[in-house]
């Protein structure tokens, strides 16, 4: 049976709406068909910048592990390094020791040396209290053998014999000291009386050789850290030497200046004789170099002042007149002491 015009419009009109809403439907499916496409775009540029970062976690990860067992290699090879360097500095301690203990026998065997050398013109020093103890002590018996005591005159005279008997004691000490193989140590030092006191040994040798002594001390006290019987050699050497250079001229003068310079104390021994010849004033501080004759010389006492002055901070220059009788003249310079001694000795 036919239908009419009026039930067609609607089912039209619902048909119409429905085509619409399937139309709406495809738009939004393709829409979300279009995101998805857009996501998993997205998604797969992350997995592969993901997969970039992954293969570049692995090559850190690499490095680091290569790294670590370079540091561990480092590590080792630096404990094996400090193994190395700590055996190193004990051998070097082991070696600054034994030279140490060298340098200290040389010293001593020069000090010897030059002792022996004293022996002579120490014993003449000695005649002259020991002659006078004898003369004073001589009238004390003449006048007991007359029995005519004069208690005055004897107690003058075993006074005066008092004097010479500490003269000679204190002579004798000296010398003792000086031979003395005792530790070093620093103290505060006046140079002008360790000069004082090497004259006092070598006085009769200077005298016996009609040598001359001129002493041009500074007024002020010149007071260094040092050892004074290691001092007390310094000059003993350089007296030795200008004595020996002097053996053959005419006019024989020796002398000796001290002076402050700023924090310096300078101390100058000059001599008359024939001086250094220039070629070789580069040689006199080697160890056993000497001018003198076999049998006349070590070589040492020079070597040694060297290197007594070099441990007490200080340094010994020659120089060498040009001309007949300027002789030579050697330079010290020592630190002058500015504060309080310390309280550990320093070698």
């Amino acid at each position: 049976m036919a239908r009419n015009d009026t039930q067609v419009e609607p089912d039209a009109a619902a048909l119409r709406e429905e085509i619409s809403r399937l139309e709406h439907r495809v738009v939004q499916a393709e829409e979300r068909r279009r995101a998805l496409v857009h996501i998993m775009g997205d998604l797969n540029e992350s997995n592969r910048k993901l997969g970039e970062h992954r293969k570049a976690m692995l090559h850190i990860l690499k490095d680091s592990h290569q790294s670590n067992l370079k540091l561990g290699d480092s590590r080792k090879a630096m404990i094996h390094i400090m193994g190395d360097l700590r055996e190193t500095t004990q051998e070097m301690e082991r070696r600054e020791q034994e030279l140490r203990e060298k340098q200290e026998q040389l010293v001593q065997a020069g000090k010897l040396a030059t002792l022996g050398e004293l022996t002579t013109g120490v014993a003449h020093e000695l005649n002259n209290p020991l002659n006078n103890i004898g003369l004073f002590v001589g009238n004390v018996l003449d006048q007991v053998r007359v029995d005519r005591l004069d208690k005055e005159s004897i107690v003058h005279d075993l006074e005066r014999a008092m004097e010479q008997v500490r003269k000679a004691t204190a002579i004798i000490s000296h010398l003792r000291t000086f031979g003395r193989a005792a530790p070093v140590s620093l103290d505060p030092v006046d140079v002008d009386e360790v000069i004082e006191r090497s004259l006092l040994l070598m006085q009769e040798q200077l005298r016996l050789r009609a040598i001359d002594v001129e002493l041009d001390l500074c007024s002020d006290e010149l007071i260094v850290l040092g050892n004074a019987i290691q001092l007390e050699q310094v000059f003993i050497n350089l007296l030795t030497n200008a004595r020996d250079a002097l053996a053959e001229s005419r006019r024989k003068t020796i002398r000796i200046a001290t002076s402050r310079e700023d924090d310096s104390v300078k101390i100058r021994f000059a001599d008359t004789g024939p001086g250094i010849p220039r070629e070789l004033e580069k040689r006199i501080f080697d160890p056993f170099f000497t001018t003198k004759e076999v049998g006349t010389g070590t070589g040492l006492g020079l070597s040694i002042t060297y290197s007594i002055l070099k441990e007490h901070g200080g340094e010994i220059t020659v120089e060498t007149g040009r001309g007949r009788g300027r002789g030579a003249s050697f330079l010290i310079a020592v630190p002058l002491m500015t504060g309080p001694p310390p309280e550990e000795p320093l070698f």
